[in-house]
């Protein structure tokens, strides 16, 4: 697709008269796309462009309800100390409770947390405790401890060929299938 001076004559008319960049791709056809349209608009440097027929202003459906008026902080003549003393005399109090109440706290309920039973970990001796570099495919990757902390360490007991954990790290990380749906 070039553009003709016709095309680009049609595009500025069009333009001017308030078209979008869809309605003129529509209009020009040919393979015209709406970011063609825009790219032309832009080298062309149009900038002026008549309001859209659509863009009337629509009748308000309902009354807005008016808000809280905060005062600005560019104020001239205004001093921190009266924005102080007009935020002091305003009072909150609790947002009043309208429409659906789903999620609206009720003080009277009471919930106590589920608190998960400690599970007892392997005591592995000092001795056999792995760090990263000394692990390899017959030893157990499950971590120990807090990764940022000298103290933290890795099982290192003899895990089965093609399992990443021992057998108790297993039982651990792989759940049993009756166990789920209990």
């Amino acid at each position: 697709m070039g553009w003709t001076e016709e095309r680009v004559e049609l595009l500025k008319k069009l333009w001017l008269e308030g078209l979008s960049a869809s309605q003129i791709a529509g209009v020009l056809g040919e393979g015209v796309t709406r970011n063609a349209v825009i790219g032309k608009v832009h080298r062309l440097k149009l900038t002026g462009r008549a309001k859209p027929a659509s863009s009337t202003p629509r009748a308000r459906t309902a009354p807005r309800h008016p808000g809280i008026r905060r005062p600005s902080s560019g104020g001239i003549g205004r001093s921190s100390s009266g924005i102080a003393s007009l935020m002091k005399s305003r009072t909150m109090g609790p947002a009043p409770m309208h429409g659906a109440t789903a999620l609206k706290i009720d003080n009277d309920l009471q919930v106590e947390a589920y608190v998960a039973p400690q599970v007892q970990e392997l005591f592995i001796p000092e001795d056999q405790r792995l760090s990263l570099l000394e692990l390899n495919e017959h030893t157990c990757k499950w971590p120990i401890g807090d990764p940022l902390t000298p103290d933290f360490y890795f099982c290192g007991q003899h895990s089965e060929e093609g399992k990443p954990y021992c057998d108790f790290h297993s039982r651990r990380a792989y759940h049993q299938l009756e166990k789920k749906k209990r």
